[in-house]
């Protein structure tokens, strides 16, 4: 199986700066590296980085931007690494112009460099659920991989869950 990664930034990716004493997002895709080598299966990854920042800063062009990506990928599997506070915007908006593929967005509560559990499980699962899953956009966090628009981040308890 092949799988396309577009690596958008969001907290999956910040690093911590010692200069600066801030987390801020890397203009690479060093840490998606280190998680695509530590992964020995049967996948073949392709790597795209682009945007590099944190979700809250998105705009139209940002998803516009995500959306060709995705139009030019030959790939159908593909995981959008991105963050969690407008990773329902981004899914939404690829809802009704993509129909052809099945696209997972994946995201950390807590930056992979300082605790890498969260983003791994959000990541292992997504890669896992290709095998089942229809053309459609899909939201892997907090050990759940459903439909974006079963899926809601609850800022009260600091995870995702689905909605009612």
């Amino acid at each position: 199986m092949k799988i396309t990664i577009i690596n958008t930034g969001g907290t999956f990716n910040k690093t911590y700066n010692p200069i600066s004493g801030s987390l801020e997002i890397q203009k690479n895709n060093l840490i998606i590296e280190k998680v695509v080598k530590s992964i020995n299966g049967n996948i073949d990854f392709e790597i795209i980085g682009t945007i590099f920042k944190d979700s809250l800063e998105f705009t139209k062009k940002d998803r516009k931007t995500i959306l060709e990506i995705v139009q030019k990928c030959n790939n159908r599997n593909i995981i959008i690494i991105h963050g969690t506070d407008t990773i329902n915007l981004s899914a939404e908006y690829l809802e009704n112009r993509i129909s052809d593929k099945r696209i997972i967005f994946v995201g950390a509560m807590k930056p992979i460099s300082i605790n890498p559990f969260d983003g791994l499980l959000n990541f292992g699962i997504a890669v896992g659920s290709f095998q089942n899953l229809n053309n459609g956009i899909y939201i892997s966090m907090s050990g759940l991989c459903v439909n974006h628009n079963k899926i809601t981040k609850n800022r009260k308890v600091g995870k995702f869950v689905t909605k009612n």
